[in-house]
């Protein structure tokens, strides 16, 4: 399965401190291992059709989509980044 970073996503990533770069980093891993980890919290975004999020930790989260080409990773950051979307 292909992973795709949007630009947004690969702007909010160099934004996050090196300890919170290095979670996301294990996160996708865990994320390509097994969608439905308990520690991920997937759930689809209301607002949004086809988004879902996950999470990073209690603080960040990052939206992503499932496409036929792997999954398309849109924005990563605090919990206010749906307002960006």
């Amino acid at each position: 399965m292909q992973l795709i970073y949007t630009a947004h996503f690969k702007k909010d990533y160099k934004e996050l401190s090196d300890t919170t770069q290095k979670k996301t980093d294990e996160k996708i891993k865990l994320l390509i291992e097994n969608l439905s980890h308990p520690s991920l919290r997937v759930k689809k975004v209301k607002k949004y059709q086809n988004v879902l999020e996950g999470s990073i930790n209690k603080n960040y989260r990052f939206l992503f989509q499932i496409t036929s080409e792997g999954y398309l990773f849109l924005r990563i950051g605090k919990h206010d980044i749906l307002e960006d979307l």
